[in-house]
C-alpha cells in the first residue's frame, strides 16, 4: 500500500529556507521585508533563515540598505562568486571540464580527447579533475564539490554508472573513487540530464519550469525537466529516446549499444551514409575528413546526396519532437549537438513536418550553451546535494 507522506518540522524549515535562498538568488539585492512579503511568511522567520544562509556563506549583505521606517538592514544577495564547482562532461569523443562559480561564470576550462577503454577513460577523468582542482584552489574560493556527467544510465542513489557503452563502464563506482581521491562531495548524473539543468538555470530555458533538452550526436538522448526537477523514471531510463522505434519494422529486433532511432539519425549514421553515397566520387582522404558541417553546406547548395540524407533524418527527428511534445507538453524543446549547427534550417524543416499533425506546435530553440551545458548543470546538482533544497508544488 502506498503511504501518504507528511511534512516534519525540519522539512518545513528546509522548504522555507529553500524558498528564501531561491528568492535571493533570483531577485537580489533584496530586502528581508520584501522576501517576507513575497513568500507570505513572518519577518522573524525570514530573519532567522537569512542568518543561517549568511552563516553558510550562501548569501551576503550588500552595501545598500532597505528603508522601511524601522531598523535599517543591508540588502541581501546570493554569494555566487564565493564558491566554485568542478564539473566534467564525459562526451564520447572528449572530456570537457571547467571550474565555474555558482552564477555559471566559467573561470577555467580544459578539453582532452577520450580514450577507447573504460580503465583509461577513468584515468583521463581523474587527470582532468586534478588539473581543474589545482586551478580551483588557486582562485581562493570555496570548492563546493565535483560533478561528472556520463553518457549512460546512472543510478543517482549510489552514484554508479550502471551502463555506459561508449565508456565501457558497467556498475562502475565513479563517485567512490573520486571521493577517495579528492575528499570533496561528488555527484554523478547522466550528461543529458545535467545539460537540461544547465539550460534551465543558465541558458535559454531560464524562464521555464517544464523543459526538454534533445541532444543529437553519436547517440541521441533527452533531458526532461518537470516542475523544475529532472524526471528520471522508475528505472532511471527516462529520456533514452535513442531507443524510440521509428516504425514497426524495428519491432522484435534485439539491440546492443545504439537504439533504433540512433541507428537512423545520429551523426555516426549520417557520416557513414554520406561516405557510402560518395564512395565512388571522392578520394578516400576526403571521405575520412568529411564533417557534419560539410554535409549541411552540401544540403544548402542543393546537392542531391546531401538532400536525400538530411530529408530522411529530419523526418525521424520531427517524429521524435512530436512524441516529446504530446508526452510532456514542455514550455521549450532545446536542440543540442549537431542539430544546433544549422538551427534555423532544421527547426524550420521540423516545423514543416509536424504542422497540423499534433495539437500543439512546440517552441523549438537551439542551445546557447553547447558543450558548457552539462558542466554548468553540475553546479545545480552540487548545490542541491550540499545544502537541503526543496521544491513544493500545490496539487489542485
Amino acid at each position: 500500500m502506498r503511504s501518504t507522506p507528511t511534512i516534519t518540522s525540519t522539512e518545513m524549515h528546509g522548504i522555507n529556507r529553500s524558498a528564501v535562498l531561491e528568492i535571493i538568488r533570483r531577485e537580489g539585492p533584496i530586502a528581508r521585508t520584501e522576501i517576507a512579503a513575497l513568500l507570505q511568511v513572518s519577518l522573524m522567520t525570514v530573519v532567522r533563515l537569512v542568518d543561517e544562509l549568511i552563516e553558510e556563506d550562501l548569501i551576503r549583505p550588500t552595501g545598500k540598505k532597505e528603508f522601511s521606517g524601522g531598523r535599517r538592514r543591508p540588502l541581501l544577495e546570493f554569494n555566487a562568486e564565493g564558491h566554485v564547482v568542478i564539473g566534467v562532461d564525459m562526451n564520447e569523443a572528449r572530456l570537457y571540464g571547467a571550474v565555474a562559480d555558482l552564477a555559471g561564470n566559467i573561470l577555467l576550462d580544459l578539453s582532452i580527447p577520450q580514450k577507447p577503454t573504460g580503465k583509461i577513460n577513468y584515468e583521463s577523468l581523474e587527470n582532468i579533475i586534478e588539473q581543474l582542482y589545482q586551478g580551483a584552489k588557486n582562485t581562493g574560493k570555496h570548492i563546493r564539490g565535483i560533478g561528472v556527467g556520463a553518457p549512460g544510465i546512472t543510478f543517482t542513489e549510489n552514484n554508479k554508472v550502471i551502463w555506459a557503452p561508449t565508456l565501457e563502464w558497467r556498475n562502475f563506482p565513479v563517485r567512490e573513487k573520486l571521493i577517495e581521491r579528492f575528499h570533496l562531495p561528488v555527484i554523478l548524473d547522466n550528461d543529458v540530464n545535467l545539460s537540461a539543468l544547465g539550460e534551465m538555470w543558465f541558458g535559454i530555458g531560464q524562464d521555464c519550469t517544464n523543459l526538454v533538452l534533445m541532444i543529437v550526436g553519436q547517440g541521441i538522448g533527452a533531458g526532461i525537466i518537470i516542475d523544475g526537477a529532472v524526471y528520471r523514471g522508475s528505472h532511471l531510463t527516462a529520456g533514452e529516446i535513442g531507443f524510440l522505434l521509428p516504425d514497426r519494422s524495428h519491432l522484435g529486433i534485439k539491440r546492443e549499444g545504439l537504439g533504433a532511432l540512433e541507428s537512423l539519425a545520429s551523426d555516426s549514421y549520417i557520416l557513414a551514409r554520406a561516405r557510402e553515397l560518395l564512395g565512388n566520387e571522392r578520394p578516400s582522404s576526403d571521405l575520412r575528413s568529411l564533417s557534419m558541417e560539410d554535409i549541411f553546406k552540401a544540403y544548402q547548395h542543393e546537392e542531391k546526396w546531401a538532400q536525400d540524407i538530411i530529408t530522411d533524418v529530419v523526418d525521424y527527428l520531427a517524429q521524435t519532437v512530436a512524441t516529446l511534445t504530446v508526452c510532456y507538453d514542455p514550455d521549450l524543446i532545446v536542440l543540442s549537438g549537431w542539430v544546433a549547427h544549422s538551427p534555423e534550417l532544421l527547426i524550420q524543416l521540423i516545423y514543416q513536418r509536424i504542422e497540423g499533425v499534433i495539437p500543439i506546435r512546440p517552441k523549438l530553440v537551439a542551445s546557447h550553451l553547447g558543450q558548457r551545458a552539462a558542466v554548468l548543470g553540475t553546479i545545480i546538482e552540487i548545490l542541491y546535494n550540499t545544502t537541503d533544497v526543496y521544491m513544493v508544488r500545490k496539487l489542485s
